[in-house]
Formats: structure tokens, C-alpha cells, sequence
């Protein structure tokens, strides 16, 4: 494993951090942009309820009911009111999720950029136990081959000990 077996073995502690961020960034986002909806909608609906509050106090008007029609201004401003409080929260909102789009990318870059090493890393890993094997293998192979052409040379030694015993013993 050596050194190539630790680097992975850390790269892959670090994406699974990386992913954890990603995630996290991920979902404050969401949330981020649920709130900006939210406040969005409540917007368009406090833009109705002074619609409404408008045709009362027009209907009001009409009918000489003095109730509706002081409920009805109340029901403006109270419109109005919420509008303006709206139209101030929403760009901060808006803001808000801005910043964590950015967050979240960033998050979202380091972890591909994570993989991409720890890709790489187990390419290299790989790589060199295909090296190793084939050293081995190598190796092998050549101590057999060394074996052989030692037992092939002691052979010969023997053979050519004998030729000499023969010849000595045949010229006496």
C-alpha cells in the first residue's frame, strides 16, 4: 500500500468532508431560497389585501357603511405597512441566497476537485501495482532462469570432470 495507499486513503477522508460540506452548503441554500419565496409570496399577497381593502372602501363609499369603510383604510395601511417591510426584507433575502449560491458552488468545485486527485491517486496506485506484479513476475523469471543455467553449468562441469577422468584413466 505505501505511500499511494495513504494518500488515497486520505483523499477519500477529504471528499467525504468535501461532500459533507457540499451538502450542508446545499441545503442552506434551499432554505435560503425558501425564505426568499416565502417573503416573495407574502409580498404579492399583502399587494391583494390592499386590492381588497380598496374596494371596500370604494363599496363603502357607495353604501354610506362607515365601519367597512374605516375598516377598509385600516386594512391598507396595515397592507401597506407589511409592503414596506417586504420590499426591505426581500432584497436582504435575495442577498442572503446570493451568497450562499457561491458558497454551495464553491463547496460543489473543491469536491470535484477532490475527486479528480483521488482519481488520479488510485490511476497512480494502480499503476504501480501493475509495476510491482510485473517486476515480480520479472524477477521470477530470471531467478528460474538463473537456477537453470546453474544447474545447466554444474552439468556440464560434471560431464566435462568426467570426459577428463575418462581420458586420464584411458591414457594410463
Amino acid at each position: 500500500m505505501g505511500r499511494f495507499g495513504a494518500v488515497s486513503r486520505g483523499l477519500r477522508r477529504l471528499l467525504q468532508l468535501r461532500q459533507l460540506e457540499e451538502d450542508q452548503s446545499r441545503v442552506a441554500l434551499e432554505s435560503a431560497l425558501a425564505e426568499l419565496h416565502r417573503l416573495e409570496q407574502a409580498l404579492t399577497t399583502a399587494g391583494e389585501r390592499g386590492r381588497r381593502s380598496r374596494q371596500l372602501v370604494h363599496l363603502a363609499v357607495r353604501t354610506d357603511e362607515m365601519c367597512d369603510r374605516i375598516a377598509g383604510l385600516e386594512e391598507g395601511r396595515a397592507a401597506l405597512r407589511l409592503a414596506a417591510m417586504l420590499e426591505e426584507a426581500i432584497p436582504r433575502a435575495r442577498q442572503t441566497a446570493d451568497v450562499l449560491r457561491s458558497n454551495y458552488q464553491s463547496a460543489r468545485v473543491e469536491r470535484r476537485q477532490v475527486e479528480t486527485l483521488l482519481r488520479e491517486a488510485e490511476a497512480a496506485e494502480a499503476l504501480n501495482a501493475g509495476r510491482r506484479s510485473q517486476q515480480a513476475l520479472d524477477d521470477r523469471y530470471g531467478s528460474r532462469l538463473q537456477f537453470a543455467e546453474a544447474a545447466a553449468g554444474r552439468a556440464r562441469s560434471r560431464l566435462d570432470g568426467k570426459k577428463l577422468e575418462d581420458e586420464l584413466s584411458g591414457s594410463s
